[in-house]
């Protein structure tokens, strides 16, 4: 009786739990209150992507905003018939507000990498050569190291590193984010290891 009572209880809560795709069509409708109920709901994946690129508190928090407010002005051209998810489609904006954001940062006066030292060169550097086990990259992604030594690539290859190994999306699924083609994908994330590797080699 008692377990009947508790299926009950999750039925007719999940009866009042709005899907993505009803939220969007309040917000359509003119609902804008609605929309906080979707940013509350993806509000942590889109910082999590956010702080695979940035450690500043601050950018990601303009990060954040910047993305939900991107999402809210272009909602009526997501579709789930056409498309992915609204998980996926919002985490496609976020991963472009961050390549558009670290491609600025690279233009800023005065943007300056983080300091290595010759002894985390080395350990990186010897983690790096070792490909019998996971990669030195996805190890190190959320680290102050890892922060220091990504700083130094290009947007381009910083960005292919941190969905490859941070995120540890597909190359299938960065080629369909990102709009190009896999072998595209393949390439940049050869290249991008072969500059962070000749990077550490400048600090031994």
């Amino acid at each position: 009786m008692k377990e009947s009572a508790q299926k009950l209880s999750v039925t007719v809560f999940e009866a009042f739990d709005p899907s993505d795709e009803e939220l969007i069509a309040g917000v359509l409708g003119g609902d804008d209150s609605r929309f906080e109920d979707l940013f509350l709901r993806h509000r942590v994946r889109v910082t999590r992507i956010a702080t695979r690129f940035f450690n500043r508190s601050q950018i990601v928090e303009e990060v954040v905003q910047d993305v939900f407010a991107k999402a809210f002005f272009a909602l009526d051209n997501y579709s789930k018939d056409r498309g992915p998810s609204f998980a996926a489609w919002i985490s496609r904006i976020a991963i472009n507000v961050c390549y558009d954001e670290l491609r600025r940062a690279r233009r800023r006066p005065g943007s300056k990498p983080g300091s290595v030292t010759h002894d985390e060169a080395l350990y990186l550097f010897s983690r790096l050569a070792d490909e019998s086990g996971a990669s030195a990259e996805s190890d190190l992604i959320s680290r102050d190291l890892a922060e220091k030594l990504l700083s130094r690539l290009g947007a381009n290859d910083r960005l292919i590193l941190t969905l490859l190994d941070g995120e540890e999306m597909p190359v299938a699924e960065i080629a369909s984010t990102l709009g190009w083609g896999v072998s595209r994908v393949k390439v940049r994330a050869h290249r991008a290891r072969a500059a962070l590797r000749r990077i550490l080699a400048d600090f031994i």
